[in-house]
């Protein structure tokens, strides 16, 4: 049997790509796949086109509405477009059961962006608690810089705008240009749309957020 081959851009890799071409050879239709260019039977992240039945996974081109439902309404990237088309035979086969296991449904939607579980929690809380006014940031550690960041918190679990963006000013500084404009020492970093930002410290995240407040 011949070799498949799946393809995507070369250079530089973001983890969307990565993840996509990595998922794609857990199935069995491309378990022993090369990662290449050129006569490509599965094409990830280039191309501009989004063809499941050709095994064409593009996200760039300006119709891509492609969605992962299930309640979850943000465009997908082309990992997302794997997933959605492969995750439970990925699920299926790491957890050695057949896809219509209870388990694999349960993980197939569990998995899902799970970066977005302490958002969804916090809705739930917010709800459960009646708090009023809502959140406007979350702080946490970063596990690969130990820095802090503080998140504004999401209009919707499946919406990008945020109740309250960190201050414009801020926005797309970074070390101590960020401090001198926050006022605020240890300043890594403000996200140029203001949903993210950091501080080398727990102390300065929170100073970040109390100052983002009043403004």
């Amino acid at each position: 049997m011949s070799v498949k081959r799946v393809g995507t851009h070369n250079g530089s890799f973001h983890c969307d790509e990565a993840l996509g071409c990595f998922m794609i050879r857990l199935t069995n239709n491309f378990s022993q796949a090369h990662i290449v260019l050129e006569t490509l039977d599965a094409v990830l992240d280039v191309g501009g086109v989004y063809d499941p039945a050709k095994h064409r996974y593009d996200h760039h081109q300006k119709a891509f509405e492609e969605i992962f439902g299930h309640g979850f309404n943000t465009k997908l990237s082309s990992a997302g477009l794997v997933y959605k088309h492969f995750g439970k035979e990925i699920i299926a086969k790491e957890l050695q059961v057949d896809e219509d296991h209870p388990d694999v449904q349960r993980l197939f939607l569990a998995v899902y962006k799970n970066f977005m579980e302490w958002k969804l929690h916090l809705f739930e809380l917010e709800e459960e608690m009646k708090i009023n006014p809502p959140i406007k940031y979350g702080l946490y550690q970063d596990d690969r810089s130990k820095s802090w960041r503080v998140q504004a918190v999401a209009m919707a679990p499946d919406r990008f705008e945020s109740r309250k963006a960190l201050p414009a000013p801020w926005r797309g500084l970074r070390d101590d240009e960020l401090s001198r404009e926050s006022g605020i020492p240890g300043g890594v970093f403000v996200h140029m749309s203001g949903f993210i930002g950091g501080s080398q410290t727990y102390e300065g995240a929170l100073a970040m957020a109390k100052a983002a407040l009043k403004l």
